[in-house]
């Protein structure tokens, strides 16, 4: 029998929204798919977006019962974390208790609890709370941690561990002041805990995980990354965040001898970099990674670097360069002598460079080199369309208000003044 044409035409659009578990694919596949997305992309924007131009903004904030269908933000992701689906087939799980952090044997009621739970959750939090975890918050497979409508912070001790785990969302989070953790027992899961060693203290820890979102947090002060992503961990997008206060921001690959992260792709894409940051933005080892539509209004020592013949795909960012002279550059080339350097594939496309930044670009320039370095269409960089672009953040998707009292309690008067700053992030 037939397909109706109306039918035919509505199973097309509803198709990407039919995936769940979707296995880490070959970065060949990966590239057909990612050309029939940005065709696709680019003819339904009329019909899903509402103004901002920030795709994933126009995904879900066009409906304003948003809250009551919350579980549609795991239809918004793009790049190459796009199918991280979080616990979008799972129960909704409401975090009451931002205390009583036990690493062993969680309460109830807390974030803990939530995140090792061996089924798909949907994680949504009752109030405002500051959470000051004992030991790395070790998650679990299909969850997201859904921090819309209310300020949520996790900071001041060990932070978040995504370890051999596939299918993470992490969305409106503040973390920051994260601490190490370890030579502690730690649970992971209902029926298992074990022994955790000395842990790096990274705001997001991505150990050999795969199909992870990170998106709409801020992120600062950590006591090493930001966000790491190493061991072979790929399907990674980290969007629409805010980076502040920081040195060494999000390394993506585990060493230069460690040849497991050849085929990791990860998208940065509708980033902040902000004040106080000083290096990696990322800094990469082997694999691909597509860097686009970013905004880079600081750094000390550069913004771009890698070593161990990365693919680089810098697209529509805007690089403001810092005052100081002898650091305009936004790459760096490590750990390689320039006859070396000089044949991996880095590009700048379409980036708008600022108060003399510039960009060296090595290896290929052709557009095929970098197709397993592409995961959705550049916008254009120019100074008025990019900040419709970034609008995403840059429109406060968190309401800016100062820290209540009650959330003070858990912190310490370091910890304090950088919260509240993340409170309200585009005051300056």
């Amino acid at each position: 029998m037939a397909i109706p044409l109306s039918l035919s035409i509505l199973l097309l659009v509803l198709a990407p929204n039919f995936i769940s578990c979707s296995p880490v694919q070959d970065p060949e596949l990966v590239v057909e798919e990612v050309h029939r997305s940005i065709n696709a992309s680019r003819r339904n924007l009329g019909f899903l977006s509402c103004g901002t131009g920030n795709p994933i903004d126009d995904c879900w904030r066009c409906d304003p019962g948003w809250e009551k269908n919350r579980k549609r933000l795991a239809d918004c992701a793009i790049g190459f974390g796009k199918h991280a689906i979080g616990g979008r087939d799972g129960k909704i799980y409401v975090v009451t208790d931002p205390g009583h952090d036990d690493p062993v044997n969680p309460r109830p009621g807390t974030l803990r609890h939530a995140v090792i739970q061996d089924e798909p959750l949907w994680i949504i939090f009752s109030r405002d709370m500051v959470i000051k975890l004992k030991e790395e918050l070790i998650m679990n497979s299909f969850k997201t941690i859904d921090g819309r409508g209310v300020n949520v912070h996790i900071a001041g001790g060990p932070c978040i561990t995504i370890q051999y785990v596939t299918n993470i969302i992490i969305h409106g989070i503040n973390i920051h002041d994260c601490k190490q953790g370890g030579n502690a027992y730690v649970r992971d899961s209902p029926s298992h805990y074990g022994w955790r060693t000395i842990s790096d203290g990274d705001g997001v820890s991505i150990f050999g995980g795969s199909h992870v979102w990170v998106d709409h947090c801020s992120l600062s002060n950590c006591n090493d990354g930001l966000i790491d992503a190493i061991h072979g961990s790929t399907a990674i997008t980290i969007s629409n965040n805010y980076l502040t206060r920081h040195n060494k921001v999000m390394l993506l690959g585990h060493s230069d001898s460690y040849e497991q992260d050849k085929n990791m792709q990860v998208t940065i894409a509708f980033n902040r970099f902000g004040e106080g940051l000083v290096q990696r933005m990322p800094r990469c080892r082997h694999g691909y990674f597509h860097v686009v539509n970013n905004d880079y209004t600081h750094w000390t020592m550069y913004a771009i670097g890698g070593s161990a013949d990365p693919t680089i795909n810098s697209q529509g960012n805007r690089f403001l360069a810092p005052n100081d002279r002898f650091n305009k550059e936004v790459t760096k080339h490590e750990n390689a002598p320039r006859s070396q350097w000089k044949n991996w594939n880095w590009r700048s496309e379409g980036d708008l460079l600022l108060n003399g930044a510039f960009f060296t670009a090595s290896g290929a320039g052709a557009s095929s080199s970098y197709a397993k370095a592409s995961s959705l269409g550049a916008r254009p960089s120019s100074l008025e369309g990019f900040t419709l672009l970034i609008s995403g953040f840059a429109q406060k998707p968190m309401e800016c208000i100062k820290l209540p009292v009650n959330l003070n309690e858990n912190l310490d008067g370091a910890e304090k003044k950088t919260s509240a700053h993340a409170m309200c992030l585009f005051d300056e």
